[in-house]
């Protein structure tokens, strides 16, 4: 199965410019087979997203994308925000008492910039101190391809899963009509819900798959 783990939706991620419906109209355009919606440190409530997906036919899984001290955390298996969860250790505690699932979204972010006089430099440099933050050791799954992402920053995100010996998934990072559909995940086995999901997150069965170019 063929999932975007990475969407954001208007007006509840405030950098999003798409409603649901035309976040699951484009999604199955594209030829997904379900879409994770994962909104920046807000929750859907849960019945609201079934009806949703009953409406349109369509597999839509709930998450969150939590801006954390160290990075973002795309989340699955919480359904509320709880003061403190800016701190990625106690969102993992949160996560590992609800059984869930934690992918470190765009690596890249915070640890490599490619603008500058020497670019590859500064690729080699940030790939040698990657490895000590806590935050790699608390993600079940590295975000190695996301649809918002260059090349070259990618590349960077898959050497750091390669290193470190982390599995990687692909999401779209959705936020504007262009962006459905660029990058996914390609599930071995059928996905049903956000426990199947989580699942087959922790056993590994699942590879990145980039669908389109940006642009």
């Amino acid at each position: 199965m063929l999932i975007d783990l990475h969407t954001h939706t208007a007006p509840l991620s405030y950098d999003g410019s798409l409603s649901p419906e035309e976040l699951i109209k484009g999604a199955k355009e594209k030829g997904l087979d379900g879409i994770c919606i994962t909104e920046h440190d807000w929750f859907w409530e849960p019945g609201a997203l079934i009806r949703l997906a009953k409406q349109h036919h369509f597999l839509i899984i709930p998450g969150v994308e939590l801006n954390t001290e160290d990075g973002h955390l795309l989340i699955f298996g919480l359904d509320r925000y709880v003061f403190g969860m800016h701190r990625a250790s106690f969102a993992k505690k949160l996560v590992e008492e609800a059984g869930g699932a934690i992918v470190l979204a765009h690596p890249y972010r915070r640890r490599f910039r490619e603008d500058g006089d020497s670019p590859e430099k500064a690729y080699r440099s940030a790939i040698e101190r990657v490895g000590g933050e806590d935050i790699f050791q608390i993600a079940d799954a590295i975000e190695v391809l996301n649809g918002r992402g260059s090349p070259l920053q990618n590349a960077f995100s898959l050497e750091v899963s390669q290193k470190l010996g982390m599995r990687g998934v692909g999401g779209s990072d959705t936020h504007i009509s262009k962006d459905i559909g660029r990058c996914a995940t390609l599930f071995e086995r059928e996905i049903k819900g956000v426990g199947d999901l989580i699942q087959e997150l922790k056993a590994g069965k699942f590879r990145a798959v980039k669908l389109n170019k940006r642009g």
